[in-house]
């Protein structure tokens, strides 16, 4: 198992740079090919009383500049690529919301590239929920690059978290092209309840899975009184990871109010590469 085909979402946003640097790392070292894609997103009219009036006027003018966004995007993203000298990419720009386009063409790859939103952004609420819908729908592992990221993704030192959910079985099995090129991986498995030996055993079973996938995999039965999410960065900082692999844990059907209390702590305070699967 391999990455051949890379995807990465394109926008405006200043972080934009930072994951499209690491698509392209991440295309190079694995020679797989490039997508960017530049969704227009859908114009967001306006709610006040009275304004049914104008709302045709708005959507007419206001169309344009969102695909007049998008195509500048997918330039910058096809200028990054050739000045990188990439062998195989492309640029695309897709007309409609934003998580339908991205978790749709996802589907025809092997791996997503997004970034966390910043939170002193004015729509990151839009974006965090963005992101959570293309998590929650999308049928491919989205790798998700830190706000504050920049430069090329280290790959030393790897943390999966295991808690014995298909989500994370299914996050560590998208994992693997990355897990085997790690110099160091703990599969960490945190418990509130003191008494783990069915959990143990399990431990154990995966660290041997990993081993005949080609990880050399350290596994930790680690007991705590901090929630998990707050227990796994707390360990990722620890040990100086350079990349966490969970499961992304949520119910697409209220997905508008309900996402995974783990993944929803790792999503707003994340500070290196998180590889999360759904």
């Amino acid at each position: 198992m391999t990455y051949r085909t890379v995807m990465v979402g394109l926008d405006g946003a200043p972080t934009c740079a930072a994951r499209t640097e690491v698509a392209i790392q991440l295309a190079r070292d694995f020679d797989a090919h490039l997508i960017g894609v530049a969704p227009t997103g859908m114009v967001d009219l306006p709610a006040a009383p009275g304004a049914a009036a104008l709302l045709g006027d708005y959507a007419t003018s206001a169309w344009p500049l969102l695909i007049e966004q998008a195509e500048a995007a997918a330039g910058n993203f096809r200028a990054r690529c050739e000045a990188a000298s990439l062998p195989s990419f492309e640029a695309i720009t897709d007309e409609g919301p934003v998580a339908t386009s991205l978790a749709g063409r996802a589907h025809c790859t092997d791996l997503l590239v997004m970034s966390q939103p910043d939170p002193a952004r004015a729509d990151s609420r839009y974006e965090l929920s963005t992101l959570e819908q293309v998590l929650l729908h999308g049928a491919r592992p989205t790798l998700l690059v830190p706000y504050t990221h920049h430069g090329p993704l280290r790959m030393r030192r790897m943390l999966i978290g295991w808690d014995e959910s298909r989500e994370a079985v299914r996050a560590m099995t998208d994992a693997l092209p990355l897990l085997r090129r790690g110099q160091q991986v703990l599969l960490a498995h945190w418990r509130h309840d003191p008494d783990g030996g069915r959990a143990l055993q399990r431990l154990h079973s995966m660290h041997q899975w990993l081993a005949f996938q080609g990880v050399d995999a350290q596994p930790q039965d680690l007991v705590t009184t901090l929630p998990i999410g707050e227990a796994m960065l707390s360990a990722a900082c620890d040990l100086d990871t350079d990349l966490i692999v969970m499961g992304a844990y949520g119910h697409p059907r209220w997905s508008e109010f309900l996402f995974g209390g783990t993944s929803r702590t790792l999503l707003s305070a994340m500070t290196v590469p998180v590889l999360m699967s759904h």
